[in-house]
């Protein structure tokens, strides 16, 4: 029999168990299922694991329920399985282990890190759906892990204190250092979640030993609270098709110890364990005796100048010009795209960059593999651009191609060489470009790359680690006015206002009455709009465009001017139309955003001459 679960906490240290999914994973069970289906499915392997742990040692046994919600169970068609398959998670776990054993409620974060992309009602709906089950069922307590915020932490506890008086144990995702992604000391942090009701908070996932060993040493203070530590089992290798861990069973009995003297007292594994390394901890905790029962630290902490420190305010360098916004307010500004090259050939687009530079162009912007075509790295050009035509980069930011990993060593990459205007894009998908094999990424909506490039300014990488210094990007959204319902889209793009856009650009239009509609519909918005006029080519470039491009729509009048015209004569008519778009533009907008088709900058560098005739705006 076992005592009351808080009480055994102040008496003795409980050794968790290890990896659920992982192990699945070396067993030989595929990616890209739902192993919380197994519950249902494959029951007598799930309680087989539990098993194998509850042999090793392991008291704290975790339901196979991490993911387990609405939410993840919709994307593999289950929306109408999230009771049973919770339910299942508690009987199958309560079956395979003894009567010793304290069976706890596993609830993963939804947000998993990712800001905002799920609103708080729902996410109140999705784990009070989850936890119901699990404590209908009878689970011994519930534990809450890998949070990345603290305000996702508080939600769940919440609404767990809501439900139940059970034990409620409370976990985040951390490296070394003491703070949340959202910006919490860790101290104040565990203090807040002792105030709404945890028993029990620590760390899972994200780190090995030593990550969480330098994270619990960073925390200036007391921890309020017992600790529970479930570290990865180090950082994952791809060996022969598979994915493999390196922290040995007896590295973990180590820092099982270590763990231990710093008042943790439930202690298990997250990726990368097995029923050995379980079995290693427990050997190493028999017979120890916690030194305090509150679960403080019997250490002292590291010094204040080792810990996470509030950084003073970064104040960024002069700038030797203002930024497109700060033009755009006092007079006309014209921003004029350039596609990068599809071979290795850049001669041509230096000197259009050169030639618009000339006629005082503003700046010079390039796409990012638009349409999902494979083209010459932007960020490459952009230094380029920079340095040998003198001109400013506007580099685009598309969702598509990088994960949250390779966004944001893009945009520290753009920090380092200067370039701090960029436009960020949902980018086309790549089944439909030029290497339709390719994967489309898509970690992150345009809004909430927004929000992270808005969030480097702030001194904060994308994990919510702070940053020695502070970026200073300047960040654009895209606009398609080209639709049905231009309330709608209004709607949505004040949606990216408010998530930090400090300027708009938007697709090219043809027609008149189209541009002074758009002005109407935006002049309420509290950032400037730079409106997008892309010359003609040909009349079969009026028709691709039509028929083919999506956010590109072309009125009958232009088409039937552009019918017919190859070559020099219908560039001359593209230019012509253009013209009488500025003209009706101008007297609406002050920023301006011309797109260079084809490469013929020739055409592009005409209407920045004009632009400025126009408007007797001769130097920048």
């Amino acid at each position: 029999m076992k005592p009351d679960f808080r009480e055994a906490l102040t008496k003795r240290i409980l050794t968790g168990d290890g990896a659920m999914g992982t192990y699945l994973y070396g067993m030989g069970f595929p990616v890209g299922v739902s192993y919380e289906e197994f519950n249902l499915i494959r029951p007598h392997v799930i309680e087989d694991v539990h098993r194998r742990y509850y042999e090793a040692g392991a008291r704290v046994i975790e339901t196979n329920t991490f993911s387990a919600n609405l939410a993840s169970l919709s994307n593999y068609g289950l929306d109408s399985e999230v009771e049973a398959i919770n339910r299942a998670g508690v009987r199958i776990a309560r079956a395979a282990v003894g009567r010793d054993a304290y069976v706890v409620g596993a609830v993963g974060s939804i947000r998993a890190g990712k800001r905002k992309n799920i609103a708080e009602a729902q996410l109140e709906q999705l784990f009070r759906q989850q936890m119901d089950a699990l404590l209908q069922e009878g689970a011994d307590g519930l534990l809450l892990e890998t949070f990345y915020d603290l305000e996702e932490a508080l939600l769940a506890l919440r609404i767990a204190r809501s439900l139940s008086d059970v034990p409620v144990i409370t976990q985040f995702a951390v490296e070394k250092d003491a703070v949340t992604q959202d910006g919490v000391p860790l101290a104040a942090a565990f203090e807040q979640l002792k105030q709404a009701g945890a028993d029990v908070v620590g760390f899972n996932c994200r780190s090995g030993p030593n990550g969480i060993l330098r994270a619990i040493d960073a925390i200036v203070g007391d921890i309020p609270l017992p600790l529970s530590v479930f570290p990865n089992a180090g950082i994952p290798d791809y060996v022969d098709g598979k994915y493999t861990f390196t922290a040995s069973p007896e590295y973990f009995a180590e820092s099982a110890r270590k763990f231990a003297d710093r008042g943790a007292r439930i202690i298990g594994g997250c990726c990368g364990t097995t029923p050995e390394h379980i079995a290693a901890i427990s050997a190493a905790l028999n017979g120890y005796v916690p030194q305090q029962s509150s679960g403080t630290r019997d250490i002292e902490p590291v010094s204040q100048a080792e810990s996470i420190q509030v950084k003073e305010a970064f104040v960024p360098p002069a700038q030797s010009e203002p930024n497109i916004v700060d033009m755009v307010k006092e007079r006309h500004t014209v921003i004029v795209e350039l596609d990068p090259p599809r071979d290795l050939d850049i001669q041509k687009f230096m000197a259009g960059a050169k030639a618009l530079n000339e006629v005082k162009a503003d700046a010079v912007t390039m796409a990012d593999n638009s349409l999902a075509v494979t083209r010459m790295s932007n960020i490459a050009l952009a230094a380029l651009v920079q340095q040998q035509a003198g001109i400013r980069p506007l580099v685009h930011i598309a969702c598509r191609d990088r994960n949250l990993i390779g966004t944001q060593s893009h945009m520290m990459g753009l920090d380092a060489l200067g370039i701090d205007h960029v436009l960020a894009v949902t980018g086309d998908p790549a089944r439909f470009g030029d290497l339709p094999d390719s994967s489309s990424v898509y970690d992150l909506t345009s809004f909430e790359m927004i929000r992270m490039i808005k969030q480097l300014n702030e001194g904060i990488a994308f994990s919510g680690k702070p940053l020695k210094q502070k970026a200073k990007f300047v960040t654009g959204a895209a606009f398609n006015p080209n639709v049905k319902y231009l309330d709608k889209a209004i709607q949505r793009l004040e949606r990216k206002i408010e998530s930090g856009a400090d300027y708009i650009m938007t697709q090219p239009v043809y027609d008149k009455e189209l541009i002074i509609r758009v002005a109407e519909a935006t002049k309420h918005l509290s950032v400037p709009v730079f409106i997008g006029i892309m010359p003609l080519a040909s009349g079969r470039n009026a028709e691709y465009l039509h028929n083919e491009v999506p956010g590109i729509q072309l009125s009958d009048e232009v088409r039937k001017r552009m019918a017919g015209l190859e070559g020099e004569a219908g560039r001359a008519e593209g230019v012509t139309i253009a013209e009488e778009l500025l003209d009706t533009a101008l007297e609406h907008f002050k920023g301006i955003y011309l797109i260079t088709p084809f490469m013929f900058y020739e055409m592009t560098v005409q209407l920045t001459d004009y632009v400025w005739r126009k408007t007797s705006k001769i130097t920048r």
